[in-house]
Parts: structure tokens; C-alpha cells; sequence
């Protein structure tokens, strides 16, 4: 059995208005005014950049990201304890798989969007 053609069109516009009022608003917001976003993701890393696109999944396309993440350097035996090294590397452009997404964040330094 195949949905009407106005059933589908009532889908569309409400998904539509789910991404523009619902939680994915923030990733909605960031296409539309070229802001930055910070997401945590699930292997522990920070990723800030700018969100191309993206889908129901939060799976995105992300441009001038930088990646941040802390190591813990090992040590020898009888060595004291290495302090934690913060560490980032940039990368142009990304695929950003949704369900590695814990938490997606506006950048607070940019305008406050409407």
C-alpha cells in the first residue's frame, strides 16, 4: 500500500517545520547563517566547525573543522605519572556519522540566532 501524494506532502512540511522548531533547529540554524557548531562525540573527541548539511540521523557534512581531543602519554615502569596532552588537528571537509553524536552545541560567541 503506497501513501497519497498529499500524504506525502504533509510529511515533508511537517518534517520541515521539525527542523526548523525542533531539536535539530540548532544544526538547521548553523546551514542557514554559516555559524559554527561544537559537537562531543562518542570517541571522546570535540569537533568545531561549520555544518554544510545535514539529515535526520545528524549525520553532517562539516567544513573547517577542528578536532580536539587529551592523551595520556604511558610511562615506564617506575616513572612518575605523564600529564594529560591536549591535542587538535584541522580537516577541510568531513562526513560526521549521526550516531556518533553525543551533544551538538551553537557557538555562544557568535549572534544570538532567531
Amino acid at each position: 500500500m503506497s501513501k497519497r501524494p498529499l500524504e506525502e506532502d504533509a510529511l515533508t512540511i511537517n518534517e520541515e517545520d521539525e527542523f526548523n522548531t525542533g531539536p535539530l533547529s540548532v544544526l538547521m540554524m548553523s546551514v542557514k547563517n554559516n555559524t559554527q557548531v561544537l559537537i562531543n562525540s562518542r570517541n571522546n573527541k570535540k569537533l568545531f566547525g561549520r555544518v554544510r548539511a545535514f539529515d535526520r540521523h545528524c549525520n553532517m557534512v562539516l567544513e573547517n573543522v577542528r578536532e580536539m581531543w587529551t592523551e595520556v602519554p604511558k610511562t615506564g615502569e617506575g616513572k612518575k605519572k605523564a600529564l594529560p596532552v591536549n591535542k587538535d588537528r584541522f580537516i577541510s571537509k568531513m562526513f560526521l556519522r549521526g550516531d556518533s553524536v553525543i551533544i551538538v552545541l551553537r557557538n555562544p560567541r557568535d549572534k544570538k540566532e532567531t
